[in-house]
Parts: structure tokens; sequence; C-alpha cells
């Protein structure tokens, strides 16, 4: 597993684990933004990630990581090498254990404005509205970043926290339809096979195929990827 560790100089660098000496790290959960302007693995490499507008938000996880005590952090658009077919197709089939093992997920919904104001209720329900709305309820991938980490912590644009798995559990039920056990930390094996999927049926994905594959942790399933079998296709084989 790579990581990205955070420098005495506020730089990042990646680094390697093997599966059984991973030291403790922070995930960063989001939605993609254009192509050109996410940092990937290449940029990481030559040093040129902080001319895109996606570098903000692996600042922020790498900033909160810190503030909580971790060195290290995992961001998926930076730390796989999608130019290898093996290393994509090892991390999709190991993305939901990665998001279950980290100590903490940091949301990023760079669609939401604000933070938590106690004082303020009409501000607050302003708020979660907003949040209620997000585009990362509407994505495949991040089905498997809610449910997986034992730590879910939402933040806004800002990066101001907006609350947690735990305090924002009611609205996180009403938008998604997941039932509280599964939040909570029951296994997606206790629930039915249709459950399951009624938990995706409302997702997009940018690929098809990647509406079965976002689902591969959320089954215990591993199956080979094939990108341009199509969406029935990928479904038949999960």
């Amino acid at each position: 597993m790579r990581l990205l560790q955070l420098e005495e100089n506020g730089t990042f660098s990646l680094t390697k684990h093997a599966d059984d000496k991973t030291p403790k790290y922070a995930v960063l959960s989001h939605t993609w933004g254009a192509e050109d302007e996410e940092v990937n693995f290449k940029d990481m490499k030559r040093g040129t990630a902080k001319s895109k507008t996606g570098y903000e938000k692996i600042q922020f996880c790498g900033s909160q990581a810190a503030q909580e005590g971790l060195k290290y952090f995992w961001v998926d658009i930076c730390c796989i090498d999608k130019s290898d077919s093996q290393e994509l197709q090892e991390a999709i089939n190991s993305m939901f254990r990665w998001y279950q093992k980290a100590e903490t997920c940091h949301v990023y919904l760079s669609d939401v404005s604000g933070g938590v104001s106690v004082e303020d209720d009409e501000f607050s329900r302003g708020w979660e509205r907003n949040f209620r709305e997000s585009r990362w309820f509407t994505r495949g991938w991040t089905l498997q970043e809610l449910i997986a980490p034992k730590s879910v912590q939402f933040f806004s644009k800002k990066g101001k926290w907006l609350g947690d798995k735990q305090s924002l559990e009611q609205a996180l039920i009403e938008v998604t339809g997941i039932p509280p056990e599964a939040l909570r930390g029951c296994p997606p094996s206790n629930f039915s096979v249709e459950e399951r999927m009624s938990w995706a049926k409302l997702r997009q994905t940018k690929h098809e195929e990647d509406a079965a594959y976002s689902l591969l942790g959320i089954f215990g399933a591993f199956i080979p990827l094939t990108y341009g079998e199509g969406r029935e296709s990928a479904f038949k084989r999960l």
C-alpha cells in the first residue's frame, strides 16, 4: 500500500508499505473534479502537484491528519499508479479493506459551505440542507467510503468540521437509505443482496463498469477488472 507522508517542511512524499507493516493512517473521501485539475501519481512523482486545483484537498487531508497525530494518509487520486494495470486491480480489490483499516476517513465536501453552529438554529438548518444535497451522496465509490471506516468525519470546502458518522446519523439514514446498523459497523454480509444493491441504485460512476466494481467490498467479492466489458457484464460477474 502506498501512502503520503507529511514531511517536517510541510511537503508530502510517497511511501510504500507491506500490508502487515502499514503504519496508522487517515484516508480522504471526495468527489472528482475535472480530470486535468486532479493530482495524479505522476504529478506527485514529478513535483508538479501544487499547480493543480485538486492539491488543495490533499493539503487539507494531510493537515487534518497531522492535527489528529497521524503522519501518514491515503488519497486515491495520487497514491495509485493507474498506468500499472496490476496495481490498479489490486488497489480496487483492496480498497474496502484499506478504508476499513484507516484510523479515520476525512470526507471533503467541495460543494458544501459553512460549518456547524449550535448557537444559530437558522444557520444550522441551512447548512444541513446544503449537506443533504451534496454530490458526494450520488457517487458510486463513496458508498464504501461511508460504510467501511469506523470513523468518518465530514468537512466543508473550507475545511470546517460539519460532524461525523455518529452526530449526522439521522441525516445519513434519510439521504442514503442505509440502515443505522450498517453505519455503525455491522458487516455488510449481514444484509441481503437485494438490500445492499438498493444502497447503490441511485449512485453513478464515470466508467459504467465501476458501478459494479465499486461494490466489490460491499459484497466481499474479488474479481479481475475488465474495463470495456460494459455494465451488464460487470454486474453478472459480481
